[in-house]
């Protein structure tokens, strides 16, 4: 009669539903006599046994003492026969023993009232959802052993199926999307949320994989759907792509029923998540699968469609997976097929999460980092490539940082430069550079003094007034405006117009020296050239390394036609010229023959901290 069985604690021995026991007789029942002081004609016994709602009257061990006409009806006996059986086996309380506690409890008046929901079934096999409610009834006056208590509780059993069916109705309108049918971001993470909790096995014996994964796609141009054709054709697509969804999944897991979930997440978003995954490939084969069928054309009266979608796909242990982290490893990975081109699929990487992990964190501290004074400066020197004399120093920032330790600028330049700290943190090394130029210049009279060169980014001059900042800085420090030089990029002088231009002709007025970075590979206007406020070239290191020979291969003839190409023009349009990354004698050799004026790099010495290239002015000589 009840649906279900239990295997809570058992009840107490003689509150078995079949246990015998003495008749009921009229003193037994819980109200007086008809006719008795006090009570009405016919009573609550009457009510009692009239009475729609199924109830019973229960002693303080568990046994019916009586029962009316609508209880017998529901359970499927005559009411009388249900007295001295156990109010517990007849209605399942035993199930579960939280229930069986609550329901004791009341019994031995330690609790008020207790309320519980059962799914009982009619003699004639219906299903109903019952409340069962329970509460102890008062007890007798003083003086009278007759009254309606005597530790007694009266049980009811009330017919909720309509309210439990009108929850069910309305939990599915609140757990699945309108347009699709799919279930929504809602249930998506509530069956997620319990695929994570349940032990990894199948039917409570077999072990399973215990791994889960996800495939989170979206898709690609869907925008554009709803701009143009409106967005009643937009859902109708929604709703198409959603049935083929749903197909994928089902061909992916056709031994496991429902263990695959199609869900839309939001907009154009949708998720099919594998809980009992069998690896990688089974993964990589569904979204091979989920791509071919989006892009067959999709035909919506009359309009012909043809879509493509990005997805990501994570797959991995359940034991240590939470659902914040599956999703945030999925979006990243959506994030990496989106980026790679679209109409793809990509397999979340830890090593590319790691790298995009660590330039995240690197982002968030930039600009603390130069508050907290966690960068520094070391200088490599510019040498004269006929005498080897040290003509000028360049500032090369380097970033200590408390978690990876000392980081060098192509770690955190590009960064840096996207989300416009580059300001701030160019703003000090100008300023630290001036100010360590200044010192060796006071500590050393008597020697030449040293130029200082310092990479300045073209978002420098966008983003802030890197004219008036560099004035401010000379006056500050006191340094002669000759003995400063700006290094640029060749793809950030080539082609300035506008401010750039006009900040680059003010600084040249000003006696600063300007130069070009890395010349020789972009996309250089030579004719242009001779129109900007530039004294020096910098020629890419890619060019040098052609001229080595020490490790057996020959030097090539190209690049030194090249480069002595690019020096002749430079000396004619009046610039001088910087080889960078010299390693070698040799290659040092081949430049100052081709008329290179200055070389910077290993040969003559790394980066080296300011201690360094004041020990090398103080020697009294500045050869290296």
């Amino acid at each position: 009669m009840v649906s279900g069985t239990s295997e809570g604690p058992r009840p107490a021995v003689g509150t078995s539903p079949h246990s015998a026991g003495p008749s009921v007789a009229e003193s037994d029942l819980p109200w007086p006599p008809v006719g008795a002081a006090g009570s009405e004609p016919h009573g609550y016994r009457a009510a009692f046994r009239a009475a729609t709602l199924p109830m019973a009257v229960i002693d303080h061990e568990g046994l019916v003492v009586a029962a009316n006409d609508a209880l017998g009806g529901l359970l499927g006996f005559p009411a009388a026969a249900l007295t001295t059986q156990s109010a517990a086996d007849l209605l399942d309380l035993v199930a579960d023993g939280r229930t069986w506690h609550a329901y004791r409890e009341v019994l031995h008046r330690r609790r008020s009232r207790f309320r519980c929901t059962r799914s009982l079934k009619h003699p004639d096999g219906r299903s109903m959802w019952a409340e069962i409610t329970v509460v102890p009834m008062p007890e007798p006056e003083a003086g009278r052993a007759d009254g309606p208590g005597t530790g007694r509780v009266l049980l009811s059993v009330a017919d909720i199926s309509d309210r439990r069916e009108l929850q069910k109705r309305l939990r599915h309108l609140q757990m699945h999307d309108p347009v699709t049918r799919l279930p929504n971001r809602t249930l998506f993470f509530e069956r997620l949320s319990a695929a994570l909790e349940t032990l990894p096995y199948q039917d409570g014996s077999v072990p399973g994989h215990g791994r889960i994964g996800l495939c989170y796609l979206d898709l690609d141009g869907f925008k554009a759907v709803n701009d143009t054709m409106g967005h009643r054709i937009g859902d109708r697509l929604l709703a198409a792509v959603a049935a083929r969804l749903t197909e994928c999944a089902a061909q992916d897991g056709p031994h496991r029923p429902g263990s695959h979930l199609v869900a839309r997440l939001g907009g154009d978003e949708f998720a099919i998540l594998v809980e009992d995954s069998a690896g990688t490939q089974q993964l990589t084969d569904l979204a091979r699968t989920v791509l071919a069928a989006l892009q067959k054309p999709f035909d919506l009266g009359g309009q012909r469609l043809s879509v493509s979608a990005s997805i990501g796909v994570v797959e991995r242990a359940v034991a240590g997976t939470s659902a914040t982290g599956l999703m945030q490893a999925a979006d990243t990975t959506l994030y990496w097929a989106k980026a790679d081109g679209k109409a793809r699929w990509t397999v979340f990487d830890p090593e590319r999460n790691a790298h995009r992990m660590t330039r995240q964190t690197l982002s968030s501290n930039l600009r603390p980092a130069v508050e907290r004074g966690e960068f520094t400066i070391e200088y490599q020197p510019l040498v004269g490539m006929a005498d080897g004399v040290v003509r000028g120093v360049e500032a090369l920032v380097r970033w200590n940082h408390p978690q990876f330790g000392m980081l060098s600028p192509n770690r955190f330049v590009a960064i840096a430069e996207e989300d416009g700290s580059i300001v701030q943190l160019g703003r000090w090394v100008l300023r630290s550079a001036c100010r360590q130029a200044r010192r060796w210049q006071l500590d050393h009279p008597a020697e030449p003094p040293l130029f200082i060169s310092v990479n300045v980014a073209v978002r420098q001059v966008w983003d802030s007034d890197l004219v008036t900042d560099v004035a401010e800085i000379l006056a500050e420090t006191g340094l002669d405006p000759g003995l400063l030089q700006l290094e640029l990029t060749e793809s950030a002088v080539m082609g300035s117009a506008g401010r750039p231009l006009q900040a680059l002709q003010s600084l040249s007025e000003m006696g600063v020296r300007i130069a070009i970075d890395d010349f020789g590979t972009g996309y250089s206007n030579l004719a242009y050239l001779s129109r900007l406020p530039v004294s020096v070239l910098k020629l890419d290191g890619s060019f040098v390394r052609g001229f080595r020979h020490d490790d057996g291969d020959p030097p090539s003839p190209a690049d030194e036609t090249i480069v002595e190409a690019m020096v002749e023009l430079a000396h004619r349009l009046g610039l001088t010229v910087t080889a960078e990354c010299v390693e070698t004698a040799g290659q040092a050799e081949r430049l100052r023959r081709i008329g290179c004026d200055t070389g910077q790099g290993w040969l003559y010495s790394r980066a080296v901290a300011p201690e360094r290239i004041a020990e090398l002015i103080g020697s009294g000589r500045l050869k290296v």
